[in-house]
């Protein structure tokens, strides 16, 4: 996924002049073929994250559109004063590409884990949140990336990650996708957790629950029309993110499931998030490992949605 989002800066700065590429203390040999052909638009900070912020800004104010990757608890938590004045406060157009959203650092421990990366950016009025589910979805999300009229976050998960996007839905910045349709429940996913999100429904669908997935790529704008349109009418809705399950996706989806009057209907669904409980994971090993110990896997979506429906 990363790979395929850095080259595709490499492809959208060919075609248009005003993109940057600005990276904070990355391998020397991250997108070398941009550094040899565009070597004016290809800068290389330290470890100074803070003052590549500012360096993005200045550079968006020239009218430029600037693109920074480092890891996400870096771009995100160290720097969070820098994105929150001098992006968000003046919309300036940078594009902040967070490597390793969520547990993919899982070897190096708490300091490395961007688990609440998507909350304290959703906080941020201008701030747009993206964390896409393969890397095709990726291909098909940079694109628009270019126009976007404010700053982005966008987050990326390890790469290699199995492709379970549809090429045939389109992809609309800002808006979800409704990955299956379902009359009893509906799981809300975003990023890598697409995949286990519709192997459950599938195993559900086995026993005779019809369940729908509804992937919100874009946490912030959040798709609201499709959210409600898709838990209208369903008992149970299940929120699935690799992510605290303090103020991201659960966050969003429970403040818009709240608010609801749910006309027509005797109550609301009952609502449940899955994610990382209010603690600094604790154990060393894989990805795969630490999302499997809080939960975030097919084996927990399923039993969650079977004790959600009478």
């Amino acid at each position: 996924m990363r790979g395929r989002c850095l080259d595709m800066v490499h492809r959208l700065a060919r075609a248009d002049e005003r993109i940057v590429f600005l990276g904070s203390d990355l391998g020397f040999g991250t997108l070398k073929k941009f550094r040899e052909e565009l070597p004016e638009r290809f800068l290389m900070e330290g470890i100074n994250e803070a003052h590549a912020i500012g360096l993005a800004a200045g550079l968006a104010f020239d009218g430029r559109i600037v693109y920074v990757n480092t890891i996400a608890t870096f771009l995100t938590r160290r720097c969070y004063e820098q994105v929150a004045l001098d992006l968000c406060l003046h919309n300036a157009r940078v594009r902040l590409i967070g490597n390793g959203g969520g547990m993919v650092y899982a070897p190096l421990g708490s300091t490395h884990l961007a688990i609440e990366d998507i909350a304290i950016m959703r906080a941020l009025p201008n701030m747009a949140i993206v964390a896409v589910a393969d890397a095709e979805e990726m291909e098909r999300l940079m694109p628009q990336t270019v126009d976007w009229p404010g700053p982005l976050y966008i987050r990326l998960g390890k790469g290699y990650d199995p492709i379970v996007s549809d090429p045939a839905v389109p992809f609309v910045l800002g808006k979800g996708i409704a990955a299956r349709q379902g009359a009893d429940a509906l799981i809300v996913t975003t990023g890598v957790c697409l995949g286990p999100a519709l192997a459950a429904a599938e195993e559900l669908a086995q026993t005779g629950r019809s369940v729908g997935v509804l992937h919100m790529h874009t946490v912030k704008p959040l798709d609201t029309e499709l959210l409600l349109d898709m838990a209208h009418g369903v008992r149970a809705v299940v929120t699935v993110e690799e992510h605290t399950v303090l103020g991201g996706l659960g966050g969003a989806v429970a403040e818009v499931l709240a608010e609801e009057d749910f006309p027509r209907m005797p109550r609301p669904p009952r609502f449940r998030r899955l994610g990382i409980p209010d603690v600094f994971p604790d154990k060393y090993g894989t990805q795969n490992q630490l999302m499997s110990r809080y939960g975030i896997d097919q084996g927990t979506i399923v039993k969650t949605v079977q004790a959600l429906l009478p």
